[in-house]
């Protein structure tokens, strides 16, 4: 159905590469048309499984999967002229130029594209456009291989680790164009271990932990409901320096602080707010990496 253009419903997902011990497990969940949604785990934790679930590469599961109103099991071709992929290796022809490698992947979607003239531009190469793309840095495939996901305007994309190795110079500008992309009411699947960047990008994230999700909601609410932000300072005391530090919610009961306020002792004072990385530890007991 047309108001199910963009949206993600998952029940009771289960999936297991082998007989015995499941990969993901009782998971459900839904993603709303044109919000930036991320898996947000460590590794092994099943989100890449979960992403070529959602994009068909994988088949073999039980329970509800539905991609733009397709149970994706069933899907048809027309299922993948509605979605954009970046895999976090790209597959690329290293033979080919970089607009032969937009040609001929353009050639499979069989709708009006994006030029790739335009698509190089977006993301700094055109002047590479006839360089074999054996000739890439890392950085340049990544690239690449994320603007021919565009090629085809699609409703949906699935980006998995989108920033991985580029410097930082290239991933505020690749998140630039994830933005921009939402903007235009795509929906955006964003898998990553890159707790920074799902708070900056995410309207909502789910960690998951052993194949289920253990956590879901906004990134403000998830840093807000947790560990409480605290205040480092360093206060004079005597010919020496010391610091402290203290919960935002306990200021007031912190003589300490006061009394080096009250002595002009205070030197250095800063808060620090609650990381997403902070909650997954709280929550999870598990570390990222």
């Amino acid at each position: 159905m047309e108001t199910d253009k963009g949206t993600i419903t998952i029940e009771d997902l289960f999936f297991s590469y082998s007989k015995k011990d499941p990969l993901i497990e009782h998971m459900g969940f839904q993603v709303k048309r044109g919000e930036i949604f991320g898996f947000l785990g460590p590794s092994g934790a099943g989100k890449s499984t979960l992403q070529k679930i959602l994009t068909g590469v994988l088949t073999g599961y039980r329970g509800a999967v539905r991609v733009n109103g397709c149970e994706v099991r069933h899907r048809t071709a027309d299922f993948y002229r509605g979605i954009g992929v970046v895999f976090e290796f790209p597959g690329l022809y290293g033979k080919f130029t970089a607009m032969e490698n937009l040609a001929f992947f353009g050639s499979l979607h069989g709708k009006d594209l994006i030029p790739g003239e335009t698509l190089l531009e977006m993301v700094g190469l055109q002047r590479d456009g006839s360089r074999r793309v054996s000739e890439f840095s890392k950085g340049m495939k990544t690239r690449l291989n994320f603007v021919r996901a565009l090629m085809h305007r699609p409703g949906m994309l699935f980006l998995d680790e989108p920033t991985s190795g580029l410097d930082p110079s290239t991933a505020r500008q690749m998140k630039g164009i994830i933005q921009q992309q939402r903007e235009k009411g795509t929906t955006i699947i964003l898998t990553t271990h890159n707790m920074h960047d799902a708070g900056e990008l995410c309207d909502r994230v789910a960690f998951i932990v052993d194949g289920t999700i253990q956590a879901l909601d906004t990134p403000d609410n998830l840093t807000r409901g947790k560990t409480p932000s605290t205040v480092t300072y360093t206060y004079r005391q005597g010919e020496k320096e010391q610091q402290n530090t203290t919960p935002m919610t306990q200021l007031s009961e912190d003589t300490t602080l006061r009394r080096a306020i009250e002595d002009n002792g205070l030197t250095r004072i800063h808060s620090r707010e609650p990381t997403l990385e902070d909650v997954f530890v709280e929550v999870t007991g598990r570390a990222l990496r």
